[in-house]
């Protein structure tokens, strides 16, 4: 019985560390102030039939704060953030607005609109969603220094907002440079214990709940006044086994020898009543649904190995890399003696069947993979793996290097019927099939109100 104990306890260790149409604006102030976010979840029920979520109330969104002080412009404006690359990977620069042939559900449709990405008078509004929980605690110093590195780069004209994976809005959206680096650090600090003489702080650590963060922040943070808003996502994204109808349903390893299944079946039972007991209002599609609506382009950041394309050994061999760099981390408050002898005990009971205990956590960590790389894909984004944290300062400057890189290309339809359906876009640079445009394919038409 001490055994099968035994057995659960390392299994859940190996287990648990494993455009839309745009309204372009102006406003003489600043965006309004977040007072309660977070609050959209809170109106959001799952329909087990629809299999969908919907809104019990209309979800509140931030507008401008005095309608006299907006300047608005055509409201079928559908404005695109592309990046153009050629058969290299380079960013292919000098472009024009007569080089750009867009199309909607195959009908051509006329470039009304261009700006370079560079250009200082577009402001763009950036949210950092940083996942501060246990597992990435490795890598948030790093991270936190690189994104004081994105601030340093913000234009006059740019804001920029904060939010964790506690759906907590730390900093609402300030051009204030050192109030950002100020809050970026107080998150590091969190994570840390202080017993001064004169006062007792315990560490805290973010709650794994950056889907819903990022879903509060698409239904929430952005309004019609955001001519370029951007979201850097940064997390390893294990609140999708808490999401309604889940891409991922715990079951037992293929070859389980029978002394070490009632241990694996008691870790999935524990595994199956904290899902579902943490249980989101949303499913994965919901998300995917929400960034697709929304105008923002989302950059995804994976601190961990990247497991997508790679082969089903290298798989294998990184999860196996990972886990011990996560027990690594998990004891690397005790001495040395101690951790080794810890971590001697935790993986006893899973050592004869590391092969295959490896290649199930590393299916389950491709598909948790394959969930975040998913958001960033469907808003002309892209995804990115933190496998070391010296890494964070390289791929922060790509994220801020991309977004200046890019054409701002819009079009007013041709089909101006506000019917709110999901309409494909096709963009290309006219005599140059050797390019490949990053960007949104489709965007939600405008609905009645």
């Amino acid at each position: 019985m001490r055994y099968r104990s035994q057995i659960c306890r390392a299994l859940v260790i190996v287990c648990c560390v494993a455009l839309s149409s745009g309204v372009f604006a102006q406003s003489k102030e600043s965006k309004k102030k977040q007072k309660d976010f977070g609050s959209s979840l809170k109106q959001l029920k799952w329909n087990p039939i629809k299999k969908e979520t919907v809104e019990t109330k209309p979800a509140t969104r931030s507008t401008a704060a005095d309608e006299d002080d907006v300047i608005r412009f055509e409201t079928s404006l559908v404005s695109l953030d592309v990046l153009v690359v050629d058969k290299a990977g380079n960013t292919v620069r000098g472009l024009t607005e007569s080089d750009f042939a867009i199309s909607e559900e195959g009908s051509p449709q006329q470039v009304g609109h261009f700006l370079l990405g560079d250009n200082r008078t577009v402001p763009r509004t950036i949210v950092l969603i940083i996942d501060y929980s246990g597992s990435q605690i490795p890598f948030l110093r790093s991270s936190i220094d690189a994104a004081k590195v994105l601030v340093d780069q913000l234009a006059p004209l740019d804001k920029m907002a904060i939010v964790t994976d506690d759906v907590e809005l730390i900093l609402d959206f300030t051009d204030d440079k050192k109030k950002l680096k100020s809050k970026l650090e107080s998150l590091f600090d969190r994570t840390k214990a202080n017993r001064g003489f004169f006062s007792v702080s315990e560490q805290r650590i973010g709650k794994s709940k950056q889907y819903s963060a990022l879903l509060a922040t698409l239904n929430e943070l952005f309004s019609d006044e955001d001519k370029r808003p951007i979201i850097v996502f940064q997390t390893d994204g294990d609140e999708v086994y808490r999401l309604q109808d889940p891409v991922i349903r715990p079951s037992l390893p293929s070859g389980l020898p029978a002394e070490m299944r009632a241990g694996w079946e008691e870790n999935i039972q524990f595994r199956m009543a904290y899902m579902f007991e943490n249980r989101t209002e949303f499913s994965l599609a919901d998300v995917y649904r929400a960034a697709e609506k929304s105008r923002a382009t989302i950059y995804t950041i994976v601190p961990g190995y990247q497991l997508l394309d790679r082969s089903p050994e290298e798989q294998i061999n990184l999860t196996r890399l990972d886990t011990e760099s996560r027990l690594d981390g998990q004891w690397s408050r005790f001495s040395a003696s101690e951790r080794e002898t810890m971590k001697a005990q935790a993986r006893a009971p899973w050592e004869p069947l590391s092969d295959e205990i490896m290649k199930y956590q590393a299916k389950e960590s491709y598909i948790v993979q394959l969930a975040l790389a998913g958001v960033a894909a469907r808003t002309g984004g892209w995804t990115d793996f933190l496998e070391k944290p010296a890494q964070a300062s390289a791929i922060y400057s790509r994220i801020f290097s991309d977004i200046n890189q890019r054409y701002i290309v819009g079009y007013y339809p041709t089909n101006k019927a506000r019917d709110g359906k999901r309409r494909k876009i096709s963009i290309e640079v006219k005599g140059h099939p050797d390019y490949t445009i990053i960007g949104r394919k489709f965007y939600y038409a405008p609905s009645v109100q």
